[in-house]
Protein backbone atom coordinates (compact mmCIF):
# COMPACT_ATOMS: atom_id res chain seq x y z
CA UNK A 1 0.00 0.00 0.00
CA UNK A 2 1.55 3.42 -0.63
CA UNK A 3 1.95 6.04 2.02
CA UNK A 4 1.58 8.84 -0.26
CA UNK A 5 -1.46 10.32 -1.21
CA UNK A 6 -0.91 9.64 -5.20
CA UNK A 7 0.28 6.99 -6.58
CA UNK A 8 4.05 6.30 -7.05
CA UNK A 9 5.23 7.10 -10.38
CA UNK A 10 6.69 4.59 -12.70
CA UNK A 11 9.67 4.53 -14.84
CA UNK A 12 8.25 7.01 -17.77
CA UNK A 13 6.42 9.23 -15.89
CA UNK A 14 9.71 9.82 -13.72
CA UNK A 15 11.05 10.26 -16.92
CA UNK A 16 8.85 12.94 -18.00
CA UNK A 17 9.14 14.72 -14.54
CA UNK A 18 12.80 15.31 -15.41
CA UNK A 19 12.21 16.39 -18.60
CA UNK A 20 9.90 19.04 -17.31
CA UNK A 21 11.94 20.34 -14.49
CA UNK A 22 14.84 20.36 -17.38
CA UNK A 23 12.64 22.31 -19.80
CA UNK A 24 11.96 24.79 -16.72
CA UNK A 25 15.40 25.38 -15.78
CA UNK A 26 16.01 25.80 -19.07
CA UNK A 27 12.99 28.84 -19.60
CA UNK A 28 13.96 30.34 -16.56
CA UNK A 29 17.87 29.90 -17.71
CA UNK A 30 16.60 32.10 -20.84
CA UNK A 31 14.56 34.50 -19.25
CA UNK A 32 17.24 35.52 -16.90
CA UNK A 33 19.62 35.29 -19.71
CA UNK A 34 17.15 38.07 -22.13
CA UNK A 35 17.39 39.96 -19.25
CA UNK A 36 21.31 40.36 -18.25
CA UNK A 37 21.49 40.90 -22.26
CA UNK A 38 18.82 43.70 -22.33
CA UNK A 39 20.78 45.62 -19.28
CA UNK A 40 24.25 44.45 -20.29
CA UNK A 41 22.92 46.34 -24.07
CA UNK A 42 21.55 49.67 -22.00
CA UNK A 43 25.02 49.93 -20.56
CA UNK A 44 23.35 48.96 -17.41
CA UNK A 45 26.27 46.95 -16.68
CA UNK A 46 29.05 49.63 -17.60
CA UNK A 47 31.59 50.47 -14.26
CA UNK A 48 30.95 54.12 -14.39
CA UNK A 49 27.14 53.44 -13.78
CA UNK A 50 28.61 51.41 -10.54
CA UNK A 51 31.07 54.08 -9.33
CA UNK A 52 29.05 54.69 -6.87
CA UNK A 53 29.70 51.29 -4.77
CA UNK A 54 33.46 52.54 -4.48
CA UNK A 55 32.09 55.19 -1.90
CA UNK A 56 32.57 54.83 1.49
CA UNK A 57 29.87 57.55 2.82
CA UNK A 58 27.32 55.55 -0.12
CA UNK A 59 28.22 52.19 1.69
CA UNK A 60 27.49 53.59 5.04
CA UNK A 61 23.89 55.40 4.17
CA UNK A 62 23.07 51.99 2.29
CA UNK A 63 24.22 49.95 5.70
CA UNK A 64 21.66 53.20 7.83
CA UNK A 65 18.94 52.63 5.20
CA UNK A 66 19.19 48.81 5.31
CA UNK A 67 19.29 49.01 9.53
CA UNK A 68 15.96 50.86 9.56
CA UNK A 69 14.07 48.55 7.32
CA UNK A 70 15.53 45.46 9.93
CA UNK A 71 14.49 47.80 12.56
CA UNK A 72 10.76 48.46 11.19
CA UNK A 73 10.24 44.82 10.60
CA UNK A 74 12.07 43.51 13.77
CA UNK A 75 9.24 45.18 15.94
CA UNK A 76 6.50 44.76 13.73
CA UNK A 77 7.07 41.19 13.81
CA UNK A 78 7.43 41.11 17.61
CA UNK A 79 4.23 43.30 18.02
CA UNK A 80 2.47 41.00 15.34
CA UNK A 81 3.47 37.50 16.80
CA UNK A 82 2.01 39.35 20.22
CA UNK A 83 -0.95 40.58 19.15
CA UNK A 84 -1.80 37.38 16.85
CA UNK A 85 -1.36 35.19 19.59
CA UNK A 86 -3.70 37.46 21.64
CA UNK A 87 -6.51 37.92 19.66
CA UNK A 88 -6.83 34.21 18.17
CA UNK A 89 -6.98 33.22 22.10
CA UNK A 90 -9.65 36.02 22.09
CA UNK A 91 -11.21 34.42 19.27
CA UNK A 92 -11.72 31.33 20.33
CA UNK A 93 -12.93 32.54 24.32
CA UNK A 94 -16.62 30.56 25.02
CA UNK A 95 -17.77 34.24 26.23
CA UNK A 96 -19.21 36.59 23.16
CA UNK A 97 -18.37 39.54 24.73
CA UNK A 98 -14.78 38.55 24.02
CA UNK A 99 -15.08 36.81 21.39
CA UNK A 100 -17.31 38.71 18.50
CA UNK A 101 -15.20 41.93 19.14
CA UNK A 102 -12.04 40.17 18.62
CA UNK A 103 -13.37 38.69 15.26
CA UNK A 104 -14.48 42.25 14.17
CA UNK A 105 -11.40 43.52 15.00
CA UNK A 106 -9.45 41.00 13.00
CA UNK A 107 -11.71 40.88 9.98
CA UNK A 108 -11.26 44.60 9.88
CA UNK A 109 -7.61 45.08 10.19
CA UNK A 110 -7.37 42.19 7.81
CA UNK A 111 -9.73 44.37 4.94
CA UNK A 112 -8.35 47.05 5.22
CA UNK A 113 -5.39 47.85 2.70
CA UNK A 114 -2.10 48.26 4.05
CA UNK A 115 -1.05 51.14 3.02
CA UNK A 116 -4.44 53.24 3.89
CA UNK A 117 -3.09 52.28 7.12
CA UNK A 118 0.12 53.60 7.13
CA UNK A 119 -0.88 57.05 5.81
CA UNK A 120 -4.37 57.38 7.83
CA UNK A 121 -1.59 56.97 11.01
CA UNK A 122 0.53 59.65 9.41
CA UNK A 123 -1.03 61.92 7.96
CA UNK A 124 -4.60 61.62 9.80
CA UNK A 125 -3.25 60.74 13.33
CA UNK A 126 0.27 62.57 13.10
CA UNK A 127 2.19 60.03 14.90
CA UNK A 128 5.07 61.82 14.44
CA UNK A 129 8.22 60.32 13.43
CA UNK A 130 7.25 57.63 10.10
CA UNK A 131 8.55 55.17 11.69
CA UNK A 132 5.29 54.31 14.36
CA UNK A 133 2.88 54.89 11.24
CA UNK A 134 5.15 51.87 9.38
CA UNK A 135 5.25 49.74 12.50
CA UNK A 136 1.92 50.00 13.73
CA UNK A 137 0.18 49.52 10.13
CA UNK A 138 2.45 45.96 9.82
CA UNK A 139 1.74 45.21 12.87
CA UNK A 140 -1.94 45.47 12.98
CA UNK A 141 -2.45 44.35 9.46
CA UNK A 142 -0.40 40.94 9.99
CA UNK A 143 -0.85 40.96 13.18
CA UNK A 144 -4.84 40.00 12.44
CA UNK A 145 -3.70 37.71 9.96
CA UNK A 146 -1.59 36.22 12.24
CA UNK A 147 -4.65 35.38 14.51
CA UNK A 148 -5.95 33.57 12.12
CA UNK A 149 -3.21 31.36 11.15
CA UNK A 150 -3.06 30.72 14.92
CA UNK A 151 -6.56 29.95 14.85
CA UNK A 152 -6.32 27.84 12.33
CA UNK A 153 -3.26 26.04 14.36
CA UNK A 154 -5.15 25.55 17.83
CA UNK A 155 -7.83 24.70 16.19
CA UNK A 156 -6.02 21.46 13.95
CA UNK A 157 -5.00 20.11 17.62
CA UNK A 158 -6.22 16.78 18.20
CA UNK A 159 -9.39 17.44 21.09
CA UNK A 160 -7.60 14.88 23.17
CA UNK A 161 -4.59 17.79 23.78
CA UNK A 162 -7.17 20.24 25.82
CA UNK A 163 -8.66 16.82 27.18
CA UNK A 164 -5.99 15.94 28.77
CA UNK A 165 -5.18 19.20 29.82
CA UNK A 166 -9.05 19.60 30.99
CA UNK A 167 -8.28 15.86 33.51
CA UNK A 168 -5.29 17.29 35.40
CA UNK A 169 -7.53 20.46 36.52
CA UNK A 170 -5.91 22.81 34.50
CA UNK A 171 -8.09 25.77 33.73
CA UNK A 172 -8.80 26.81 30.17
CA UNK A 173 -6.81 29.75 30.11
CA UNK A 174 -3.89 27.71 31.38
CA UNK A 175 -4.86 24.92 28.27
CA UNK A 176 -4.58 27.47 26.13
CA UNK A 177 -1.57 29.16 27.51
CA UNK A 178 0.59 26.08 28.12
CA UNK A 179 -0.69 23.50 25.67
CA UNK A 180 -2.60 24.53 22.68
CA UNK A 181 -0.73 27.88 21.52
CA UNK A 182 2.99 26.18 22.27
CA UNK A 183 2.07 23.55 19.68
CA UNK A 184 0.40 25.87 17.16
CA UNK A 185 2.76 27.50 17.19
CA UNK A 186 5.17 24.96 15.97
CA UNK A 187 2.92 23.47 13.88
CA UNK A 188 2.19 26.88 11.59
CA UNK A 189 5.51 27.71 11.56
CA UNK A 190 5.53 27.29 7.93
CA UNK A 191 2.84 29.82 7.34
CA UNK A 192 4.05 32.18 10.35
CA UNK A 193 7.38 32.32 8.76
CA UNK A 194 5.60 32.58 4.95
CA UNK A 195 3.69 35.96 6.60
CA UNK A 196 6.81 37.58 8.21
CA UNK A 197 8.13 37.33 4.94
CA UNK A 198 5.65 39.46 3.48
CA UNK A 199 5.70 42.04 6.68
CA UNK A 200 9.85 42.44 5.63
CA UNK A 201 8.69 43.38 2.04
CA UNK A 202 6.11 45.65 2.70
CA UNK A 203 8.58 47.28 5.41
CA UNK A 204 9.23 49.25 1.54
CA UNK A 205 5.91 50.99 1.70
CA UNK A 206 7.69 53.20 4.23
CA UNK A 207 9.23 55.30 1.52
CA UNK A 208 5.27 56.71 0.53
CA UNK A 209 5.84 58.32 4.12
CA UNK A 210 9.57 59.50 3.39
CA UNK A 211 10.48 56.67 6.13
CA UNK A 212 14.05 56.24 5.07
CA UNK A 213 14.54 52.51 4.40
CA UNK A 214 16.39 50.66 1.60
CA UNK A 215 13.55 51.87 -1.26
CA UNK A 216 13.41 55.43 -0.40
CA UNK A 217 17.71 55.68 -0.41
CA UNK A 218 17.12 53.61 -3.86
CA UNK A 219 15.22 55.95 -5.38
CA UNK A 220 16.91 59.06 -4.09
CA UNK A 221 20.73 57.60 -4.88
CA UNK A 222 18.85 56.24 -8.40
CA UNK A 223 18.02 60.17 -9.48
CA UNK A 224 21.78 61.57 -8.75
CA UNK A 225 23.44 62.97 -11.48
CA UNK A 226 26.61 62.63 -10.63
CA UNK A 227 26.65 58.99 -10.79
CA UNK A 228 24.82 58.99 -14.14
CA UNK A 229 21.09 57.98 -12.08
CA UNK A 230 21.80 54.62 -10.97
CA UNK A 231 18.46 53.79 -10.70
CA UNK A 232 19.00 49.92 -11.75
CA UNK A 233 22.09 49.04 -10.06
CA UNK A 234 21.01 50.48 -7.01
CA UNK A 235 17.33 48.54 -7.72
CA UNK A 236 19.98 45.52 -8.43
CA UNK A 237 21.48 45.85 -5.15
CA UNK A 238 18.90 46.34 -2.76
CA UNK A 239 16.39 43.55 -4.21
CA UNK A 240 19.58 41.52 -3.36
CA UNK A 241 19.68 42.62 -0.06
CA UNK A 242 15.78 42.20 0.71
CA UNK A 243 16.57 38.34 -1.05
CA UNK A 244 19.08 37.63 1.26
CA UNK A 245 16.68 38.71 4.42
CA UNK A 246 14.12 36.46 3.07
CA UNK A 247 16.51 33.69 2.36
CA UNK A 248 17.45 34.18 5.70
CA UNK A 249 14.06 33.86 7.33
CA UNK A 250 13.38 30.84 5.31
CA UNK A 251 16.71 29.37 6.72
CA UNK A 252 15.42 30.36 10.33
CA UNK A 253 11.95 28.91 9.10
CA UNK A 254 13.45 25.53 8.33
CA UNK A 255 16.03 25.04 11.36
CA UNK A 256 13.42 25.68 13.66
CA UNK A 257 11.31 23.34 11.34
CA UNK A 258 14.36 20.10 11.77
CA UNK A 259 14.93 21.14 15.50
CA UNK A 260 10.85 20.48 16.27
CA UNK A 261 10.97 17.12 14.26
CA UNK A 262 13.72 16.07 16.58
CA UNK A 263 12.28 17.23 19.98
CA UNK A 264 8.81 15.12 18.50
CA UNK A 265 10.74 11.80 19.06
CA UNK A 266 9.27 9.51 21.04
CA UNK A 267 12.08 8.02 23.53
CA UNK A 268 10.67 4.59 25.18
CA UNK A 269 12.41 3.67 28.00
CA UNK A 270 11.58 1.11 30.91
CA UNK A 271 8.03 0.96 29.18
CA UNK A 272 7.59 4.47 29.48
CA UNK A 273 7.02 6.77 26.98
CA UNK A 274 8.57 10.24 27.39
CA UNK A 275 7.32 13.24 25.58
CA UNK A 276 8.62 16.97 24.70
CA UNK A 277 7.37 19.04 27.59
CA UNK A 278 4.18 20.76 26.91
CA UNK A 279 2.32 18.06 24.62
CA UNK A 280 -0.07 16.17 26.81
CA UNK A 281 -0.71 12.38 25.98
CA UNK A 282 -2.94 9.78 27.28
CA UNK A 283 0.05 8.63 29.19
CA UNK A 284 -0.40 12.06 31.40
CA UNK A 285 -3.82 11.32 32.37
CA UNK A 286 -3.95 11.08 36.62
CA UNK A 287 -4.66 7.05 37.07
Amino acid sequence: MSAVLFDVPGPKSRVRHRLYAVVGVLAIAAVIGYVVYKFAEAGQFDADIWEWVLYKQIQLEVLAALGNTVKAFATAAVLALVFGAIFATARLSDYAVIRVPAMLVVEFFRAVPLVVMIFFFHYGLALGAPFYSVVLGLTLYNGAVLAEVFRAGILSLPKGQSEAAYAIGMRKSQVMRLVLLPQALRAMMPAIISQLVVLLKDTALGFLITYEELLLYARYLGSMLEFDRPLIPITIVVGAMYIIMCLALTGVAKWLETRNRRSKKTIVADGKAETEEGVLTPDSRPV
